[in-house]
């Protein structure tokens, strides 16, 4: 039940003792949530293209575990929206290649394709083309179960391993989340691997043509030259690839193998991303190693550990977030107590007893001999650190103030800053990883096969390097400020590249260049505090839809009021020196009148893209340590009147 609120007058505050009630509800929701070894690890959902891909596995695999599967189809029958089909997050439109996915899905779980719901989503589908313009990944995976033929998806040869460095294209030229998945994909493709679809279920009944019959799948990709150039050279590999030498291709699928098994990361899985484990598992298979190998058992735990079961559902996570979770809940709970507490303590030592240190990472492919020092987003994920995690969980560190942390902090910024990017940005997890012609192959048709740097990852890099204010930072700080100044939208907003949408850049950035407090940079924060004004909702929140990552014109807006969003805004006015607008007391009491018995906030929606226009998700977390990280600083920064 929402509580009753005094009224906000401008120029007044809102009421301590009613803050004070509702800061220690949300205290004692977050608290209770930390697990016994200190950390937070919340539930991470995305859109059902997830969990109906399990199901597929478990079909391409014959690993069928019949109660679970049909525990999964009563979540996938439940996200079904109006329109017949599903879309890529709550309240979204319909989207073809998660609608094919989530019917086929049901179909090989015992749907009968003419029960209600089967038939709504059949005519959905068909309504917008028919399977046949589904994207290259759904493809794929019709071709893996044999309802496509080869022809259907881009060539993506084994070979692809042999080529030089210096090459157009190496898989160290895209992104890390891109390598992972696509290593094991082209051993998979290239030996044109078959599922054991044990039940022999077929979904030509999504194709407005026979699928053997269609010549065009990839008209709707030619635009531009470097595309039409990249479709050529699709062709012609086609006819090429029959003239391979066998011993060729036997050492191109053994570096593919070595590649990856290095990788395989134990229980944790291939980068701890659910589409790098799924081709790892079944490229494993496709190579003979048997069910009772230690790496086969590894990634089939992996992705059983991924799955979440509730009273009367499943669903499968797309991978899993304890780092992230676990830092972010810090900064709340330092806001909210005021001191180091038990609780931060533990969150502290869990966190640094994860930083990775001297193991290999893809990462030294451009930073060979940079010391490391960061942090993963997953349990464990040594090849991959990211930086924003680093970043953020550095942050912390640095704003708790220990000594006995100083080594991990200094480790920490030392790898951060030698992570910068030419353009003085930072990526997430790699370097310069800019080669955009690589997002025209035809491979790429989702636009998200690079690692460019962000501001939002920018921007909590400079709050955590900031905080620290070393002398040796401060040209990193200066190019990283620069590249930030240049990223600002005319709005005055900042683009959201990791959490939804221009409200989570700007607050993102706002917090950084409050770090700094740099009188000079005074101009730009106030632009950016006129525009979350601006974007305010009626009812004193704030809620962006992610529509705005397809339509600009959306930014900051479309979406019922949310407690994320409404915490972010309110972090970012204050970051940007307000203390006493109307705009941001109204907010406070947004979050005050929204908060639910239990101490936490509830919404639907999601929060972040996984790759904007293509992938969602909604982290769990954001709705208990946004919140009390927000109320809790306008409690410390004085805003409010007593009763």
């Amino acid at each position: 039940m929402n509580r009753m609120l005094q009224p906000v007058r401008s120029g007044a505050g809102v009421f301590r003792s009613s803050l004070d009630r509702v800061l220690a509800q949300a205290r004692q929701a977050l608290g209770a949530r930390q697990a016994e070894d200190g950390h937070w690890c919340f539930e991470f959902e995305a859109d059902c293209t997830i969990p109906a891909e399990y199901i597929l596995m478990q079909h391409y695999m014959d690993e069928r575990d019949e109660v679970l599967e049909a525990r999964i189809a009563v979540y996938l029958r439940g996200k079904q929206a109006d329109h017949g089909g599903w879309p890529l997050y709550y309240g979204g439109y319909f989207d073809l290649s998660a609608s094919v996915k989530v019917y086929y899905a049901l179909k090989l779980a015992g749907d009968d394709p003419e029960l209600p719901h089967m038939r709504r989503a059949r005519e959905a589908i068909l309504a917008h083309g028919g399977a046949e313009h589904s994207n290259v990944f759904t493809r794929i995976t019709l071709a893996l179960f044999a309802q496509v033929p080869w022809r259907a998806v881009p060539s993506i040869p084994v070979e692809i391993m042999l080529l030089p460095h210096w090459f157009p294209f190496h898989i160290y030229k895209v992104a890390s989340w891109s390598r992972t998945v696509m290593v094991p994909l082209f051993i998979l493709c290239s030996l044109k691997a078959r599922a054991k679809n044990p039940l022999q279920v077929h979904i030509r009944e999504l194709f407005r043509r026979p699928p053997e019959q269609i010549t065009d799948y990839f008209s709707h990709a030619r635009q531009g030259i470097v595309a039409y150039f990249f479709l050529s050279l699709d062709r012609f590999w086609r006819l090429m690839e029959g003239w391979i030498p066998h011993g060729i291709r036997r050492r191109a699928l053994k570096k593919a193998e070595a590649w990856f098994t290095a990788r395989i990361n134990g229980e944790d899985g291939l980068n701890g991303i659910f589409p790098a484990m799924v081709n790892a598992h079944e490229a494993l298979e496709l190579l003979g190693y048997p069910p009772d190998h230690d790496y086969r058992r590894q990634t089939g735990a992996a992705l059983r550990k991924l799955v979440v079961e509730r009273a009367n559902d499943a669903y499968c996570q797309p991978c899993l977030s304890p780092v992230w979770d676990t830092c972010l809940a810090l900064h709340a709970l330092l806001e909210q107590d005021g001191e180091v507490s038990p609780a931060v303590q533990n969150g502290i030592r869990w966190l640094k007893d994860r930083q990775i240190g001297a193991e290999p990472g893809d990462w030294r492919e451009s930073r060979p001999h940079l010391a490391g020092g960061g942090w993963a987003f997953q349990y464990a994920n040594p090849y991959y650190p990211d930086l924003d995690d680093t970043a953020a969980v550095g942050w912390a560190l640095a704003r708790a103030g220990r000594a006995e942390d100083r080594d991990s902090i200094e480790k920490a910024a030392n790898w951060l800053a030698g992570m910068q990017s030419r353009n003085g940005g930072f990526g997430a997890y790699d370097v310069d990883n800019t080669h955009y012609y690589l997002n025209e192959i035809p491979f790429a048709d989702h636009k998200a096969l690079l690692d460019p740097p962000t501001a939002d990852v920018t921007g909590r890099v400079v709050a955590f390097l900031a905080r620290l204010a070393r002398p040796r930072d401060c040209d990193v700080l200066r190019r990283a400020v620069a590249y930030l100044l240049r990223e600002q939208e005319s709005s005055g907003a900042w683009f959201g590249r990791w959490g939804t949408n221009y409200i989570y850049g700007t607050w993102s950035v706002l917090m950084a260049l409050a770090e700094l407090n740099d009188p000079s940079l005074k101009p730009t924060m106030e632009r950016a505090a006129y525009w979350l004004r601006a974007v305010q909702q009626s009812d004193g929140g704030w809620g962006e839809s992610n529509d705005s990552y397809s339509d600009p014109g959306l930014a900051g807006v479309g979406q019922t009021s949310t407690a994320a969003q409404t915490a972010w805004a309110c972090l970012g006015l204050m970051a940007a020196g307000d203390r006493d607008s109307v705009a941001l007391h109204r907010g406070i009491a947004w979050l005050q009148a929204h908060q639910e018995g239990d101490g936490c906030w509830q919404a639907p929606f999601f929060n972040a893209p996984g790759f904007p226009k293509v992938f969602y998700l909604i982290y769990h977390g954001y709705a208990f340590y946004f919140p009390l990280w927000a109320l809790a600083r306008y409690r410390n920064l004085g805003c409010m009147a007593h009763e």
